[in-house]
C-alpha cells in the first residue's frame, strides 16, 4: 500500500506536471469533446512486466473528474502480460483524455522501476543476498522511486543524508583517513546511527574493520577482490556491493558472501513499462 508521504510527493509533482502540460487547457479535447460526456476506458500491459503506481494514476484522474470510479484488477507488485487489464474507470471523457499523458507517465516509470528490481531479485534468487536501491533517483521522485523499487521485491538504501553516515572516498581524503573520518563522526553523531565506509581496496577494508563500522561498501572491486574482502571481514559488519552491478553481474557477486548489493541502476536509467489507456465505450 502506498503510504502517505509518498502519496502527497505524487501530488507535488502532479501541480508541477499539470502546468507544463495542460497550461490554458487541453485545446484539443475541449473543442472536441462534450463536457458532460462520460466514457468507460481500461489501463492494460503492452509487455512483461510488474506494476507501480496505480494510487497514483487514480489520484491523477480523479484531480480531473472526483466522481470518477475506479477499479483495480491488479495492484501494485503483481506481474503483468501483454494485453493484461490493470484497471478500469469510468469518469468525464475530457478528465480521461486531458489526464492520460500525466497518469501514463507516472505508472510507466515506476513500473519501470518495479520491473527491474523484480528482475533483480530473480537473479539472486535461493541467496541471502538484499538488493538495495541507491540515492541516484529522479529529482523530486525519490519517494515514488523508492516505492516502486519495494513493489519489484527489493529494498531501500538509506532515504537521503540524513538518516545514516556514508562515508566516501571525497569525506575520507577531507578527514586524513576512514580512521579519523569514523572518529570524528562518533563524536558528533548519536549512537543509534549507522556509520557505513566506502572501501576500494583491502587495506581500506582492514582500516574499516578496526575502526568498527557498521557496514563496509566494497566499491568497485572485482567478485575475486570481492571474496578476499568477505574472508578478511568473516562475518564482524555487514557487507555491501557496489559499484557497475548490472542484472548479469549480480548472482556472481552475490556467491562472493556479501549481505547486500546497491545498484543505482534500479532509478537512474529506468526502462519505462509500456501501458496504455484504451477507451472501450
Amino acid at each position: 500500500m502506498m503510504d502517505e508521504k509518498t502519496l502527497r510527493s505524487a501530488e507535488v509533482l502532479f501541480d508541477l506536471a499539470y502546468a507544463e502540460d495542460i497550461g490554458d487547457g487541453d485545446i484539443t479535447t475541449n473543442n472536441l469533446i462534450d463536457p458532460v460526456e462520460n466514457r468507460r476506458a481500461q489501463l492494460v500491459a503492452k509487455e512483461e512486466g510488474v506494476i507501480a503506481g496505480l494510487p497514483v494514476a487514480e489520484m491523477v484522474f480523479k484531480k480531473f473528474d472526483s466522481n470518477l470510479e475506479w477499479k483495480e484488477l491488479l495492484p501494485d507488485g503483481s506481474e503483468v502480460k501483454p494485453g493484461d487489464i490493470i484497471a478500469e474507470f469510468k469518469g468525464n471523457y475530457r478528465a480521461l483524455l486531458t489526464g492520460e499523458r500525466k497518469a501514463l507517465n507516472f505508472l510507466q516509470r515506476l513500473s519501470g522501476i518495479a520491473t527491474y528490481a523484480n528482475r533483480c531479485m530473480k537473479e539472486i534468487e535461493g541467496t541471502k543476498v538484499e538488493i538495495l536501491d541507491t540515492r541516484k533517483t529522479l529529482p523530486g521522485y525519490r519517494h515514488l522511486d523508492k516505492y516502486a523499487v519495494r513493489m519489484g521485491g527489493a529494498s531501500n538504501h538509506r532515504f537521503g543524508l540524513y538518516d545514516m553516515v556514508m562515508i566516501k572516498d571525497n569525506h575520507i581524503k577531507v578527514a586524513g583517513g576512514i580512521t579519523q573520518a569514523v572518529e570524528a563522526i562518533r563524536k558528533r553523531v548519536p549512537k543509534s546511527i549507522k556509520i557505513e565506509v566506502e572501501t576500494s581496496n583491502l587495506d581500506e577494508v582492514k582500516e574499516a574493520l578496526a575502526a568498527d563500522v557498521d557496514i563496509i561498501m566494497l566499491d568497485n572491486m572485482s567478485s575475486s577482490k570481492m571474496k578476499e574482502c568477505v574472508k578478511i571481514i568473516n562475518k564482524r559488519v555487514k557487507i555491501e556491493a557496489s559499484g557497475n552491478m548490472t542484472q548479469k553481474r549480480i548472482r556472481k557477486v552475490a556467491h562472493t558472501g556479501v549481505d547486500y548489493i546497491s545498484i543505482g541502476a534500479l532509478t537512474h536509467s529506468v526502462k519505462a513499462l509500456d501501458i496504455s489507456q484504451r477507451i472501450i465505450d
